[in-house]
């Protein structure tokens, strides 16, 4: 496997592990009815947690190839790769298009 596609399993994992954790920092941080004192220590906790377990760090990858551009979410491969393995009738229910 490529280091790309195993940083991006890593920063998944990690994505799905915080997640509760900076819901409730968002929460008290936003929470107009808290005290000012509350609401910067969470805003400066929610700073505190590791960059890669924000969920909008997380790039598209392909899985077979790391690849970081035409990349479909579907099947979560790249354009060129979703073609060899359609081809190969890898991709249940998928077919090339004739007309």
């Amino acid at each position: 496997m490529r280091s790309r596609v195993l940083r991006d399993i890593k920063a998944r994992k990690a994505v799905v592990n915080k997640e509760l954790e900076r819901t409730i920092w968002r929460y008290l941080s936003r929470n107009t009815t808290m005290e000012p004192q509350i609401r910067m220590q969470a805003q400066l906790a929610l700073n505190r947690t590791p960059r890669e377990a924000s969920p909008s760090a997380i790039k598209n990858r392909c899985i077979v190839t790391g690849r970081g551009r035409g990349i479909f979410n579907e099947w979560r491969m790249c354009r060129f790769q979703f073609r060899l393995h359609a081809l190969n009738g890898d991709l249940p229910g998928v077919d090339k298009a004739s007309w």
